[in-house]
């Protein structure tokens, strides 16, 4: 299955991104708990590739491995990078005056998270969730 792209480069860009997000975790069937947490982390990095790269993409994917199903998001942007990943890991750590919680946020709503960034190249997240069934 082919992912789907959504290009991030007006603020509503990211409400469009967030409701496919929701969306596709629904129809895998996440829980309303978990589609929750796919929503909010998506919004934060979505939200930061339109503050900080301008413009960018997200690839939206359902994955299959030994681990079940899967939503894997890619945020992916073109913009200056980021200097120093520790650092902008760190709770309550901000380069605005937001709350700090948009990347160790979101790294904590996901299963996997992955920050790959070079400076004036621009950065990718992936984040991965899994769809865990309740067996009863």
């Amino acid at each position: 299955m082919d992912p789907t792209i959504i290009e991030i480069i007006e603020e509503k860009d990211i409400v469009v991104c967030r409701q496919e997000c929701r969306n596709q975790a629904r129809l895998l069937g996440f829980s309303l708990v978990d589609q929750t947490r796919i929503t909010t982390a998506a919004s934060e990095l979505a939200r930061n590739i339109y503050e900080y790269a301008k413009k960018g993409e997200v690839r939206i994917e359902k994955i299959q491995s030994s681990n079940g199903i899967g939503l894997k998001m890619s945020f992916i942007d073109h913009g200056k990078g980021i200097e120093n990943v520790d650092l902008v890991m760190k709770d309550g750590w901000s380069s605005h005056q937001g709350m700090g919680m948009g990347l160790p946020g979101s790294k904590r709503l996901m299963d996997e998270f992955s920050i790959q960034s070079e400076i004036g190249k621009g950065t990718t997240v992936v984040a991965v969730k899994w769809l865990h069934k309740v067996l009863i």
